[in-house]
């Protein structure tokens, strides 16, 4: 059966990371794949995840499996830190939490409990949004619209635009909404273009599939949640798909939740049950460590406290790449103005490069970039940023 195969074309980010591997120039630059590295090209272990990592190892009695849903602690804390332990969804009891493998795998526990509770739903996406979206809701059987997001200059938000193809979307269709730090364009809406986007899901009767990846990346971990709590408004239904790989560096260790907001108490616990069966026959339950160190960080006043002073530095050193390159651009193309890359937010932006320039970067620079011109701030360090720089001006 096997030898009628053809090779499957490789993934357009991941393939790039082991194109990056297997180049053998010293200077090689990745800008390509979406993990956080600090001033020395590292991806770092937090010095809070070691210390809650120690203090499990030291008091852990069993590795038995968890339940389906995962580590009652963990979906606990989940909930305190998208909505505030005080938030009127805590209090009632209308939402419930399933720990999943990553933020992809909430996302594709979400598209099949749609799929199959809602089978003529269809799922509303960016254009662009991240590369993998498509995929995975495809893959579950969801039919992908898009909405236009990105306005014709490339560097910011097109809301009218936005708005206007949403207006065709149908009462009990998914809007996929990327709740800060947009991948890939770094573009968010503003607060009073959240609030728009909120009356809109409210009076189309639109079902919110909030996608939050990088809490914290953008204006802090409180801040970053404003268009989540936008549409988290009385009787207000949604999916957040969350993730910790970015802001507790847990990358290996895939770390996400699905978390349903429903009316009542009872209509969560009926989604729960449905997620839990979709749970089930996929992967059966999920992983304990990476779920006990986010839980232990969250549950203890020192811990987290030092978490989120670590997380201020992460932000703090992606916004000061982002500053440190638009100057030395300015200094090599003063007629090219990229004083946008400053004010998107996280660890993504779109440069605005083209792909004919993407590829002579790669092939004449060993500079890894995705196709679309997607950059991955974060990549930057000040020992490779002029040599970025000036292969960026060359190319242009």
């Amino acid at each position: 059966m096997f030898e009628t195969l053809q090779m499957a074309p490789p993934d357009a980010i991941l393939g790039l990371t082991e194109a990056f591997k297997a180049d053998s120039n010293p200077a090689k630059i990745n800008l390509s794949v979406g993990v956080y590295q600090n001033g020395q090209g590292v991806t770092p272990i937090l010095d809070s995840v070691k210390q809650a990592e120690r203090r499990l190892i030291d008091s852990e009695t069993s590795k038995g499996y968890l339940g389906i849903d995962g580590l009652p602690a963990y979906a606990a804390r989940v909930r305190e830190l998208l909505f505030g332990a005080d938030h009127e969804i805590l209090t009632a009891a209308r939402a419930a939490t399933v720990q999943t493998p990553g933020g992809t795998g909430a996302l594709r526990v979400a598209a099949d409990f749609v799929v199959e509770s809602y089978p003529d739903a269809r799922i509303w996406c960016s254009k662009p949004t991240w590369a993998n979206h498509p995929n995975i809701f495809k893959a579950a059987g969801l039919e992908v619209k898009q909405y236009s997001y990105l306005n014709a200059e490339g560097i910011g938000l097109d809301f009218e635009g936005m708005l206007r193809d949403l207006s065709e979307a149908k009462v009990g269709d998914v809007i996929c909404l990327h709740a800060c730090c947009h991948n890939p364009t770094g573009v968010d809406p503003t607060p009073e273009q959240w609030a728009k986007i909120g009356d809109l899901v409210q009076e189309k009767g639109l079902l919110p599939l909030v996608d939050f990846a990088y809490q914290g990346f953008g204006d802090g971990l409180t801040s970053d949640a404003a268009g989540l709590l936008e549409l988290a408004r009385p009787n207000a239904e949604l999916l957040v798909c969350s993730s910790f790989s970015k802001n507790f560096s847990l990358y290996g260790e895939r770390v996400g939740a699905l978390t349903v907001v429903a009316s009542d108490t009872n209509s969560a616990q009926a989604v729960l049950s449905h997620m839990k069966a979709r749970v089930r026959s996929n992967y059966s339950n999920p992983p304990r460590h990476g779920a006990s160190i986010v839980a232990e960080i969250l549950g203890c006043a020192e811990l987290r406290q030092l978490w989120e002073q670590e997380v201020d530095e992460m932000r703090g050193r992606i916004k000061q790449m982002r500053s440190q390159f638009v100057a030395a651009m300015k200094e090599r193309k003063g007629d090219q103005d990229f004083s946008f890359i400053d004010r998107q937010r996280g660890m993504f932006s779109f440069s605005g490069l083209t792909p004919l320039q993407v590829d002579e970067l790669r092939k004449r620079y060993s500079i890894y970039i995705v196709g679309s011109g997607r950059i991955n701030v974060a990549g930057m360090t000040e020992k490779n940023l002029p040599t970025l720089c000036d292969a960026i001006a060359a190319v242009l």
